[in-house]
């Protein structure tokens, strides 16, 4: 958002009052376009490389999957989607188990290992898929 403040006026102003004022020409009161903030606007959005590479465009392309017929609102399983979320590539990650109690015998990679979400195995993806109707899913993912 660029807001441009202008102050340029047509006819010249005069400095002081009298018959022998100074007469100031209007283009040097026009004020350079500045941003919100004040800084001086360098050039326009579209004119302005983006610093940083573009990534190029994939072919992933990510499919909603439901269980069964859809003639009907299916009904996402509120417990399932607590413990079940999906990467950016279309994986669906879950925790691993063993690190909720009794942490005192286990040593510290292993549970530095525990702490790490893996991906669900692909022969419960329809279980997943069934509890969780809606899911962004990337069947293609190895």
């Amino acid at each position: 958002m660029a807001l441009s403040l202008s102050l340029a006026r047509a006819a010249p102003l005069a400095v002081s009052a009298g018959a022998g004022a100074r007469r100031i020409p209007a283009a040097s009161l026009a004020f350079p376009p500045k941003s919100f903030f004040g800084a001086p606007l360098a050039a326009t959005a579209a004119s302005v490389a983006s610093p940083l590479p573009r990534r190029p465009a994939t072919s992933t392309s990510l499919e909603v999957v439901a269980a069964g017929k859809k003639g009907y609102k299916m009904k996402t399983h509120k417990a399932s989607a607590k413990r079940f979320r999906v990467t950016g590539r279309g994986k669906i990650v879950r925790r691993c188990a063993g690190k909720q109690h009794l942490l005192g015998k286990k040593n510290t990679k292993r549970k530095k290992r525990l702490s790490k979400m893996v991906q669900v195995n692909k022969s419960d993806y329809d279980n997943v898929t069934g509890a969780l109707p809606y899911l962004k899913v990337n069947r293609k993912v190895d």
